[in-house]
């Protein structure tokens, strides 16, 4: 997809921390694997903290070694800027607005996907669910030596 020619390509520099620092700073996305999350100010220039947590249900991160991409696309719905883009190889690649329709059928979706993922619409009949089954006490021995 084309950039909107207002607004100008942009390259962000990423650190990978363990802890999110106090102050973000413009054009950096700190990444902290330690707690599946990603931070950057808003790449639109409004300062606005933008927060992408790491999850199979949520963001994605891609580490080349060089440089990061996060998937899917970052859409600043409830900031007043409402800024779409892509990160791709440390570059902002910008998006199209979306109508507030699509943006309620995409959270709709994700809160979907969140629920089948974590059993919250899913119920399990009693005979279904597993049993849970005690080791004899001579097959636990290794619980004493492996660290959890």
């Amino acid at each position: 997809m084309k950039e909107p020619a207002m607004k100008p390509p942009k390259t962000l520099k990423h650190e990978f921390v363990e802890f999110i620092p106090d102050v973000i700073e413009e054009g950096k996305v700190f990444v902290s694997i330690e707690y599946a999350t990603a931070v950057h100010k808003c790449c639109c220039g409004c300062g606005k903290e933008v927060v992408t947590p790491l999850s199979p249900t949520d963001w994605k991160l891609i580490f080349d070694g060089k440089t990061i991409s996060l998937d899917p696309s970052i859409g600043n719905w409830s900031f007043p800027c409402r800024s779409h883009y892509w990160i791709r190889n440390n570059r902002v690649r910008w998006a199209e607005n979306w109508p507030q329709s699509l943006i309620d059928a995409n959270r709709e979706h994700d809160r979907r996907t969140k629920d089948k993922y974590f059993g919250a619409d899913v119920a399990v009949a009693p005979s279904q669910q597993p049993m849970q089954q005690e080791l004899p006490k001579k097959a636990a021995w290794w619980k004493k030596v492996w660290p959890r």
